[in-house]
């Protein structure tokens, strides 16, 4: 369980990585937008994120079981 979750960690970073490697003014626009957004939309697009990766997650893990 501890190898999966370092290892999970470790590809957020690695995809967090390369977005300031390869496109830092993405960043600054994005925080931007951010910054502009009210603090419900921000809510709901974590929801929308929060549950995309719970789907992402269980898929995975039933490809791998079956």
């Amino acid at each position: 369980m501890m190898t999966e979750a370092l290892y999970a960690l470790g590809l957020v970073l690695i995809v967090e990585g390369l977005v300031y490697v390869l496109a830092p003014h993405v960043i600054e626009d994005l925080l931007r937008l951010l910054r502009d957004m009210p603090a419900d939309a921000r809510r709901l697009t974590g929801l929308i994120a929060l549950t995309i990766g719970l789907a992402l997650v269980w898929y995975a893990r039933m490809v791998a079981a079956g």
